[in-house]
Order: structure tokens, then sequence, then C-alpha cells
């Protein structure tokens, strides 16, 4: 086979749309088109059931119990975005400080430091030489006034994953909410919501062979329920935290992904380890 160049290997940052994605999206844009948020024709009936069926395939996909905790925004920057204000601001009475790590995305690290600028105090643990934050220091930095901690699953520049299920362990025992931005992680190691004892979840769909443009917000809905300020107005949509016409073609395309990456993430990781090592 003739090889095409530039070749391009940075799929982290980003992957092509797969073709069976691509193509369960097509009739979203032209023959099926209709508004999910338009509920009394036919024509809005079949776009939200196609809405409501990729949350449960995207729910299925983090070990969540319902799509109904699915919450789409436009990509994992807004879904940061929304996790760390909306929490900050609804948790406002309860306390300003948050724990996160200098590592993090710079959606994570970007509104952290807005919300500094409107009287929230922020800690931003440093990592070991390893790239891999200590739970103990987490610990440490909590205080009576923490309410949210924000430590990403797989850091996107040198791959650490992070200890996510002991630091979740310990905010749960200290009654503080903790959001995970899991984008570069989920289909490259194991990730359960439950498991993690996480309470919100960033993703998006053009890391996994999905369309750019759609990603989501996994939001407790119990024990603890999760509560948010929505960051976007107008039309109430997504159960009120983020308001917008949803982009259906892309949610059905991420869910199509989802699926793909259920049945077959598993095989492809024992296919891509062994080019890995076979590089190496």
């Amino acid at each position: 086979m003739a090889l095409k160049f530039p070749i391009y290997m940075d799929y982290h940052a980003t992957t092509p749309v797969d073709p069976r994605v691509l193509e369960a999206m097509l009739p979203w844009f032209s023959t099926t088109f209709g508004n999910a948020a338009s509920r009394t024709h036919a024509y809005g009936w079949e776009a939200e059931a196609a809405v409501d069926d990729s949350r449960d395939t995207i729910a299925k996909l983090i070990g969540a119990d319902s799509g109904k905790e699915i919450a789409f925004t436009s990509g994992a920057t807004e879904s940061d975005n929304l996790a760390i204000k909306g929490v900050a601001e609804y948790y406002a009475d309860k306390g300003k400080h948050i724990v996160t790590t200098t590592i993090e995305h710079k959606a994570v690290l970007d509104s952290c430091k807005r919300l500094e600028k409107q009287g929230y105090q922020v800690t931003y643990l440093p990592v070991g030489k390893d790239g891999i934050v200590d739970p103990g220091d987490v610990e440490k930095a909590l205080t009576d006034q923490t309410i949210l901690v924000s430590v990403m699953l797989a850091n996107n520049e040198v791959g650490t994953i992070q200890p996510i299920q002991e630091i979740g362990e310990i905010t749960r025992k200290r009654g503080v909410l903790l959001h995970c931005d899991a984008v570069q992680g989920v289909g490259k190691t194991e990730f359960d919501v439950k498991k993690m004892n996480v309470d919100l979840v960033s993703l998006t769909a053009h890391k996994i062979y999905g369309p750019k443009g759609i990603g989501a917000l996994w939001v407790r809905r119990s024990k603890p329920r999760v509560r948010l300020v929505a960051q976007m107005d107008g039309g109430g949509h997504e159960r009120g935290m983020r308001s917008g016409t949803l982009n259906v073609p892309g949610i059905v395309g991420f869910a199509k992904a989802a699926e793909i990456l259920i049945a077959e993430g598993r095989e492809e990781a024992v296919r891509l380890a062994a080019l890995r090592d076979d590089l190496h």
C-alpha cells in the first residue's frame, strides 16, 4: 500500500470520523431533520427519540445508570466550563474553595482562573515526577469550604492516568463533589462512574472517531444529586442545564461511536498496544 503524506499521528488531538458513524449521521441532516425540542409533531418526536436512545448508549459507555444523567454540549470545553462554573455558582453558599491540579486541560484551568476573579479560592496541586497527583495531597487540600475537586482521567500531553477511584473515595467521604475530565481516557482505560465515585464527567465525540462539535456532561442524579447553574440561557433545554437547539446529527454520531467502542474497544486496544510495542 502506497503511503500518503503527510502522515497524521496525533490521534489524542482528534480522530477521523468512522465511516459507520458518518453513515448513521447522514439521514439526520436532510431526511429526518426534526428539532428534538419540537414536541407537537412527528418530526420532533422522531428526533427526540433518537437523542434519548443516544443518551442511553453514551451512559452505558461510562457505566452510568441512566441516559437522563447525560446533558449534551458543544464539546468537552463547554462541559468543563459548565461543570466547574455551574457547581461553583450553585454551591457558593456552602463554600468557595475548589481543588484541581496544575496539569489539567486549559478548559479547567481557565475556568478556575475566572472563578478566582469572582472571589473563589482555588488550590492547584502539583504532580510527582511520574506525572501523577497524590490522593493524599488532595485530601490535605480539602477544607470545610471545599465544594469541588476537578482531576482529569488521563493527561492529554503525557498520557498519565490519574488515581480517580482513590480520589473519589476521599471526596465522597468528605461530602465534596468530584469532576473528572475523562476525554482522553474513555475508551483507552477502564472507566466506570460508579466505581470511580465521580459526580460529574466531561466527554467528547471526536476523540473516539465521532464528529467534532458535540460533547456531553454526565451529572449524577442521586446519592448525591448534583445541581448546577446553567451557563447558557434560553429555552431550558437539557433539563435546564444547557439551553440551545440540540445537534441531533452530532448526537447520533457520538452515540454510534460509543456503540462501536463498547463492541470493539477491548480488541482494538490489544491491537494498538501490539503496534505501539513494535514501534518502540
